[in-house]
């Protein structure tokens, strides 16, 4: 596999991602990659600084006869999101990611593959080794735990940077320069439920599974079924239908990711064993019917499960069936000014009921803050009738874009001289860490690009191979035109 990497173009960036997934680097993980990317610094005799939440900074004089030209910030992340599919054996914290080279894209075995940050993370570390590309003085910002609560670029010191213009390299479409992004917050809700005790029931496990699931925020709005919402749905079915008794419910598990798995077991009455199946049969035909060419790949499976003693109390099911099905989920709002952007959006990313208690992660997101704040409203208003805690954090600011940056100019300029056509400006309904360290550095002027990598935050990650050598090639010759 190695080899086959080894032989992609551009071969200085391929060579430093493949050394990425050999590394487990999950958020919250970070340690033996930042240790990797300091080893680099040493081995290279470059300057660099840990700070104090653990992002690394890597300083790199300019090139010779370039003195004079504008201090440049280049940043990525450099966790991962974690997913994988059900029937495949892998540990995050622990095993490489075995990655594939499948025609013209890259993409990993039932994993995510990390191409999210991890070719942004490359590029900069094959920037900061190389001798032919003619730039200024640049700093090489490597942040942490970023698909988390971006808590390396929340930890940012004022002191810390010194340039004037960031080149953030975490943007998924090629030809694309982003120039603003949304804001976002979690909502982390939970309550206590009562429990009746059962002996003669039938217990069942259904599961639903191999949806597409994707990002929260640039996946949204293509309608993509959230298997936590599925789930509920069914099982409200199931009560209505077969006198179904929720025993524990489990689905999803990281906030900025469109759930793609969830499952629950339930008891019935013994003489509504048959009924069961045949209304989970009928549901897996209507939703199939509903996805039609989305989700082409959606199973609900129903098997026998071990008896269980305790079920959820019936008054306090029906109040959290309905609560998580009242629950927003998916785009709220499309911008009015922005044709084809979302404005407003949450995504229910995680549900889990078992042992007594309830617990809801959502990820709200919105360009406008006062309706990232009703939809908070509107959150809490719904499950507090479950009589549930709701409470809100992680807040982050979008980034505001600047259609007069000299930056965007001159990467404008740039990429039409080198490609012959005009790159387009966006701005995207997904969270980069661009306002977050704007906030710290008010004086930054900034862009985000990257190459085309679809699919992230999910185990169909894949990273266009063509796309990787043009972004190079556009970086390049940006960092010596600027």
């Amino acid at each position: 596999m190695l080899k086959k990497m080894i032989d992609l173009q551009p071969s200085q960036v391929w060579k430093h991602f493949y050394d990425l997934t050999q590394i487990p680097r999950p958020s919250g993980y970070e340690g033996a990659v930042i240790e990797h990317i300091k080893n680099f610094a040493i081995q290279k005799n470059l300057e660099y600084h840990i700070d104090d939440v653990g992002n690394i900074l890597i300083r790199k004089s300019d090139q010779t006869g370039r003195e004079g030209m504008k201090k440049m910030i280049l940043q990525s992340h450099v966790d991962m999101v974690p997913q994988k599919n059900s029937d495949k054996h892998h540990n995050f914290t622990r095993d490489p990611i075995e990655t594939i080279v499948d025609g013209e894209w890259v993409r990993a075995d039932k994993t995510t593959l990390g191409a999210d940050n991890g070719i942004g993370v490359a590029s900069m570390m094959a920037v900061l080794e190389s001798k032919d590309i003619k730039h200024g003085p640049i700093e090489a910002l490597f942040t942490i735990s970023e698909e988390t609560g971006m808590e390396g670029a929340f930890g940012l010191k004022p002191q810390l940077l010194q340039g004037k213009i960031l080149l953030n390299l975490d943007s998924e479409d090629e030809r694309e320069l982003i120039i603003g992004c949304a804001g976002g917050s979690n909502a982390n809700i939970s309550w206590q439920y009562g429990v009746e005790k059962q002996s003669n029931g039938k217990t069942f496990q259904i599961e639903i599974k191999g949806l597409k699931g994707g990002h929260s925020g640039i996946d949204i709005d293509l309608g993509r079924a959230n298997a936590n919402r599925l789930i509920v749905q069914l099982v409200m079915l199931l009560q209505e239908k077969c006198e179904a008794h929720l025993y524990s419910l489990s689905g999803g598990n990281l906030r900025n990711a469109i759930p793609r798995e969830a499952e629950v077991i339930v008891v019935v009455p013994v003489e509504k064993a048959d009924e069961l199946r045949k209304v989970a049969e009928e549901y897996h035909k209507k939703i199939v019917r509903e996805y039609q060419g989305i989700e082409t790949d959606l199973e609900v499976t129903v098997r026998e499960h071990e008896n269980v003693d305790w079920v959820m109390s019936i008054n306090d099911q029906i109040k959290a069936l309905k609560a998580l099905n009242e629950c927003p989920d998916g785009v709220i709002k499309m911008s009015p000014s922005m044709k084809g952007v979302v404005q407003t959006s949450t995504n229910l990313a995680i549900a889990r009921i078992g042992k007594g208690k309830c617990e809801v992660q959502c990820m709200l997101r919105s360009s406008n803050d006062l309706e990232k704040s009703k939809l908070a409203g509107q959150m809490k208003f719904v499950f507090d009738a479950a009589g549930a805690k709701s409470e809100f954090d992680g807040d982050y600011p979008g980034w505001n874009p600047n259609t007069g940056s000299y930056v965007l100019a001159k990467a404008t300029k740039t990429y039409k001289k080198v490609f012959g056509t005009e790159p387009e400006a966006k701005v995207i309904h997904a969270g980069l860490e661009c306002g977050i360290i704007g906030g710290v550095y008010p004086d930054l002027d900034m862009i985000s690009f990257g190459p085309t990598i679809r699919h992230p935050h999910s185990p169909d990650e894949k990273v266009n191979i063509a796309s990787v050598e043009k972004f190079w090639i556009f970086l390049k010759n940006l960092l010596e035109d600027i």
